[in-house]
């Protein structure tokens, strides 16, 4: 079966409520991870428009749940098909420079969209491949788990490390959350080798949870 490919991709809305969400509902697949993870870098290395995401190297600055419209295609043996998704840019978590009731209020909209959303049908968490898993990425994972959510974990900045450390960084976070090797994936944003594997093994887990 040929491989797909994102198309085209825009902007769709910005919500803190549920009222909030495109009126326009399709299958999801979140992102969400620590602050100055890398998030937006992906999201626009994986959709090939650079800006799409806003970059920053302010920590904390997604403060809003950003939907973007998706287009995916992939043809094989003359047949053409077509899907379309919602890319879901959550905020991160860890955030730095913001005080405590902006962080419980937050937490709060993100856990409704995640927990309630019935369009949901996966979450991508990031991860910085440098560091040991921090006790925020361990407790995202499990609460993610615990609500049953399909969960496929990114390593970020893979160019910043050797293939062996890469590698090394890879079998550790495998064995801290138990992820089989379809459920993890090391990237980088500068190099966008793996773009192709990424984007077929979201859209796999997205054709099963459509059916």
């Amino acid at each position: 079966m040929a491989n797909w490919d994102i198309i085209k991709a825009k902007y769709a809305a910005s919500a803190v409520r549920s009222e909030q969400y495109p009126a326009t509902k399709m299958i999801e697949a979140a992102f969400i991870g620590r602050s100055n993870v890398g998030k937006s870098s992906l999201i626009n290395s994986l959709c090939r428009r650079n800006g799409l995401a806003r970059v920053s190297s302010t920590p904390g600055k997604t403060q809003t749940i950003n939907f973007y419209e998706l287009d995916a295609k992939r043809s094989d043996e003359g047949m053409e098909e077509r899907a379309k998704f919602y890319l879901v840019d959550l905020p991160g978590y860890g955030f730095a420079r913001t005080n405590k009731s902006n962080k419980e209020q937050w937490s709060g909209f993100i856990a409704r969209y995640l927990s309630e959303s019935p369009n949901l049908g996966l979450v991508c968490q990031l991860v910085d491949i440098r560091h040991k898993p921090m006790e925020s990425d361990i407790e995202c994972f499990n609460w993610l788990k615990q609500n049953g959510l399909r969960v496929f974990v990114i390593l970020t900045k893979a160019d910043k490390l050797s293939k062996s450390a890469v590698m090394t960084q890879v079998n550790l976070y495998q064995n801290a959350f138990g992820l089989a090797n379809e459920n993890i994936l090391a990237y980088s944003s500068t190099q966008h080798g793996m773009r192709g594997v990424l984007i077929n093994r979201i859209m796999a887990v997205l054709e099963e949870t459509a059916e």
